[in-house]
């Protein structure tokens, strides 16, 4: 599936999961660019008028893995560090909040033009994300443990494949 990029926007199933593992394999082909997935969204146009209140699963070049709160909220280890907030700000999800949280590294992803592996594992309220087999990201505590799932980009294009999604339940 590619997506051009222009316009902004997503893609999202009409059906709602919960305790799953979404596996995916994604590419910029040309130049680096901004895209991501949305798990656990829900209300549409929740931010600026356009994204689904969710967790955005980052996959913008160079920060694979960062967790953006979309209306929404989770934590994780050492927030003060991996989730920089201004002075007037407060850890959310609204437009304003501080809703980025830093990946665990920014050196898993390949060079533009090779594949990407991610691995976004939901399970009740924690989210971890795996971009080529490097654990990146493992957040608790979310606000909502279900929800429709999305492809999200913006910008430039993106290619993506062999996308599965798999019932944790099925797994054990």
């Amino acid at each position: 599936m590619v997506s051009l990029g222009k316009p902004g926007g997503h893609l999202i199933t009409d059906k709602v999961y919960a305790d799953y593992r979404l596996e995916l394999e994604y590419r910029f082909a040309k130049q680096p660019g901004n895209c991501g997935v949305l798990v656990h969204a829900s209300r549409p146009r929740a931010l600026y008028g356009m994204f689904p209140a969710s967790i955005e699963v980052q996959m913008n070049s160079g920060h694979a893995g960062d967790f953006w709160c979309i209306d929404e909220n989770i934590e994780v280890p050492d927030m003060e560090k991996r989730r920089p907030k201004g002075k007037d700000q407060k850890w959310g999800g609204k437009q304003g909040d501080a809703r980025r949280i830093l990946n665990l590294t920014d050196d898993s992803e390949k060079p533009v033009g090779e594949w990407n592996k991610m691995v976004i594992e939901c399970k009740g309220n924690e989210v971890k994300v795996w971009v080529n087999d490097d654990l990146v990201n493992h957040g608790k505590n979310c606000t909502v443990s279900k929800g429709q799932v999305a492809l999200q980009a913006e910008g430039v294009e993106v290619e993506f494949k062999g996308l599965m999604l798999t019932s944790l339940k099925e797994v054990r």
